[in-house]
């Protein structure tokens, strides 16, 4: 698909840094957007992370842990992933991460898609990988990361639609196979 040309960047005269962790990084960047106007803007930097959506041998069920998120408040079916660790691939994050929170080890994966989920104020991007099968390799390491189950591949549709799936990750993961899986 060619691209339109490009038109309308808004061009970054400054920014400053008003708050810095390991988690957060959260600036102050002075710009001109392209109808002139220039004004500050907030900008937010959050780590990259990677998660999987992984299949059982028959594409069948769906390896998801029900968990709640104190920020938010919420229960949802997540997948499992993680945060990268620094100059760590983020198909190395996600195998790493599945192995610690649910003790398997996947026979293939593939990587699915890269997304940023707030890409008008953060930077954060998210590595989405599938794996088909896994076998277990060792005992969850992770002990606060939900409680994680096979759920049926077909019931992946009404989890999305009532609510039962809110964040981001895992709904591009289901959503990118549901479009793209052969039937």
């Amino acid at each position: 698909m060619d691209h339109p040309e490009k038109h309308g960047e808004w061009l970054v005269h400054d920014e400053r840094t008003i708050y810095e962790s390991e988690w957060v990084s959260v600036g102050m960047a002075d710009i001109t957007v392209p109808s002139g106007e220039r004004f500050e803007h907030h900008k937010v930097w959050l780590p990259p992370a990677a998660m999987m959506l992984v299949l059982d041998d028959e594409e069948q069920h769906a390896l998801l842990a029900y968990r709640h998120r104190f920020v938010s408040d919420v229960w949802n079916y997540e997948l499992p992933g993680g945060l990268l660790n620094e100059d760590e691939p983020a198909s190395t994050t996600a195998a790493r991460e599945l192995e610690e929170e649910t003790g398997y080890r996947p026979r293939s994966m593939e990587h699915l898609v890269t997304f940023e989920p707030m890409i008008g104020t953060v930077t954060n991007p998210h590595y989405v990988y599938l794996a088909r099968g896994v076998e277990r390799v060792a005992d969850t390491v992770e002990l606060n990361e939900g409680k994680f189950t096979w759920v049926p591949v077909k019931e992946m549709r009404k989890l999305v639609s009532s609510g039962q799936i809110v964040n981001s990750g895992t709904l591009v993961a289901i959503l990118h196979y549901l479009a793209f899986r052969e039937n």
